[in-house]
């Protein structure tokens, strides 16, 4: 590990903070969904993903593809962090002319690898990109961050079965399951459940965490591919909302946008008022 838990911990608070803050100043929702995924972030750019910020196009770089591009804040904020794009520009987030849309172009800012947003693309182009690294014999991996209510799309199914049929070890798909989708509960909307058997069954080495166990998913993201000729499915558990108590689990948060207090309050829980 390149840092300890306390430092993990106080960069996810940071990015956690200023979520909430875009999301008051530009009147953007998805900020529950963007709450979940922030370990998960965090966990990749901070250890696992073998990468630099001062070159973000070197050809031999690992890719995150961040399937659910409604929880772009989250991305923004961990790629401004650590040092792809100054930092300043999360200020105009969603506003007119700022180069951070509300959902992610390709190539917005520094880091972004792909135009996300319709949920279900992500990991076919993540296939894409695997392929690509086997036919240019780069040893690089393509890792591709999920929604739960993405899965009930049938093209990520699709995916999910030519990725083993290639033997794509060098690519992981990291489902983000808060449980949540905008209309109701996932495994209510349709029966998601058992998900780590459904990827087990597809051909995928499976694996369940802790999403908001930093060193957890530090260490599952960091020990790819898990079985040489599998690609890797990393179930991470997960709140959404995490880390604001009034916002935890509750899917209203979905559209919502938080007004002054409730932006004062959130600061004051996650220490940063």
């Amino acid at each position: 590990m390149n840092h300890s838990l306390e430092e993990l911990t106080a960069i996810a608070r940071r990015i956690r903070g200023k979520l909430v803050q875009m999301s008051h100043a530009s009147g953007a929702p998805h900020l529950g969904s963007s709450l979940s995924c922030v370990e998960i972030l965090v966990a990749a750019y901070w250890e696992a993903l073998r990468l630099d910020a001062a070159r973000p196009d070197d050809p031999d770089r690992d890719r995150l593809l961040l399937s659910k591009g409604h929880a772009a804040t989250a991305l923004y904020s961990a790629l401004a962090y650590r040092g792809f794009f100054d930092e300043a520009l999360l200020d105009c987030f969603a506003q007119p002319g700022c180069c951070l849309p509300e959902h992610p172009s390709a190539s917005c800012v520094p880091g972004v690898e792909i135009a996300s947003g319709s949920l279900g693309h992500g990991l076919g182009l993540g296939i894409g990109m695997a392929l690509a690294a086997r036919i240019h014999r780069r040893d690089y991996r393509v890792f591709v961050v999920m929604s739960d209510g993405e899965c009930n799309e049938g093209s990520v199914w699709e995916a999910a079965m030519m990725a083993p049929a290639q033997r794509l070890d060098n690519l992981i798909a990291i489902v983000d399951y808060n449980k949540w989708q905008a209309t109701g509960r996932t495994n209510e909307v349709l029966a998601l459940a058992p998900l780590r058997e459904k990827w087990e069954a597809f051909g995928w080495s499976a694996a369940e965490i802790d999403g908001h166990d930093l060193m957890a998913a530090a260490a599952a993201l960091s020990e790819v591919p898990r079985t040489p000729g599998q690609p890797t499915a990393i179930i991470a558990h997960t709140v959404k909302g995490k880390g604001v108590s009034f916002m935890e689990d509750d899917n209203n948060w979905h559209y919502r946008i938080p007004n002054e207090d409730e932006v004062a309050a959130a600061l004051g829980e996650l220490g940063l008022a």
